[in-house]
């Protein structure tokens, strides 16, 4: 496989995104976007993709379908670094996953959430998980230290705007309501730096946990390549 080729290529005891991007590349993606090269092609589970595709029709029928893909769009393009080389093995989607909360889709990496969209009635509503350490005052780990305004900023209203503190150090997360405040904060440059940091971090740990779980349909769109 691709992914067992570049990893002897980069030498044993390299984990993470490491095996592909240096921490200078790393940090160019994080702070200007600058594009590392990416695969050519993706490394498919064919078995995998028709597993989930009944998953895919059935969000697909639903009300929130062209907005969800659209934001998963977004999401790919500027949230991952080098999505096809890393795709189901350092990050997944999963389809409608059957967990208490009955998300539409969720991003994961390692074995930490990254990014997740609900039905909102007819609309959709987001959450995001993130290094608090990026909306304190003094760059702290402290929530009484968290810049409300900061995390305010980047929606259409601040009503479209709730937080979380999730357990684990330098753990934060933002709620959303709305497709067009979703959109505002993913064009947002501090949140975009925030979401690329706490992915980078994610991604780093090893492999994705979530593997078996990936929904080759929905990534279609995340890179681009959906119909």
């Amino acid at each position: 496989m691709e992914a067992q080729k570049t990893r002897k290529a980069t030498g044993a005891g390299t984990t993470g995104l490491r095996q592909f991007l240096g921490l200078e590349q790393q940090q160019a993606w994080l702070e200007s976007g600058s594009e590392p090269p990416d695969a050519d092609e993706r490394v498919e589970s064919t078995e995998l993709r028709f597993k989930y595709l009944p998953r895919y029709h059935k969000l697909r029928a639903l009300p929130q379908a062209k907005e969800v893909l659209e934001l998963l769009g977004i999401y790919g393009r500027d949230c991952l670094p080098m999505p096809r080389r890393t795709e189901r093995y350092w990050w997944s989607v999963s389809c409608l996953p059957s967990t208490s909360d009955k998300p539409l889709v969720r991003v994961n990496a390692s074995w930490m959430e990254l990014f997740t969209l609900y039905a909102d009635g007819d609309g959709v509503r987001g959450r995001f998980i993130l290094h608090l350490s990026d909306f304190t005052s003094d760059g702290s780990v402290t929530p009484e230290q968290l810049d409300e305004h900061l995390v305010e900023q980047g929606a259409l209203a601040p009503e479209d705007v709730g937080w979380f503190f999730p357990n684990g150090a330098d753990m934060f997360g933002i709620k959303v309501r709305g497709a067009a405040s979703l959109h505002k904060m993913l064009a947002s440059p501090h949140l975009l730096r925030a979401i690329r940091r706490f992915n980078l971090t994610h991604m780093n740990r090893g492999r994705n946990a979530y593997q078996a779980s990936h929904s080759y349909s929905v990534a279609d769109h995340m890179l681009d390549q959906g119909g």
